[in-house]
């Protein structure tokens, strides 16, 4: 007889449907660059904490926009925001809140949402 594990076994996947909000907005990931030479960690850390209260500033209003998460990367003087909304401008619209200059914008699939992700389009093309 195996004995009962002290931590229950969970599925693999989400308990949850990952991109469900309230309404029907479908909503999307961010990864925002920034790339600031010359800023030290606790400058860039203070640059997303801005962020992520400009995101919650907007969600609070009713935006469908939510901060998740920051790496800063020291070696590269750099700092990585993942931004959750249901659209591009949202992200563009918390920035300009909370005066942050950025790199790029790039829509990303989240560890463990790539089977929800149509195939590539090189696949098509074979």
């Amino acid at each position: 007889m195996r004995a009962e594990s002290p931590i229950p076994f969970r599925a693999v996947g989400p308990s949850v449907e990952p991109m469900a909000r309230a309404g029907t907005e479908v909503w999307e990931t961010f990864l925002v660059e920034h790339y600031r030479p010359g800023l030290t960690v606790e400058e860039l850390g203070v640059w997303a904490t801005r962020v992520r209260e400009s995101a919650v500033e907007m969600e609070r209003e009713g935006k469908a926009v939510r901060y998740l998460r920051a790496t800063v990367v020291p070696t590269d003087e750099s700092l990585l925001c993942v931004i959750e909304a249901a659209s591009e401008e949202l992200v563009r619209q918390a920035y300009a809140r909370a005066e942050i200059p950025f790199e790029r914008i790039t829509p990303v699939i989240p560890h463990g949402t790539w089977a929800e992700w149509p195939q590539s389009t090189k696949e098509e093309e074979r």
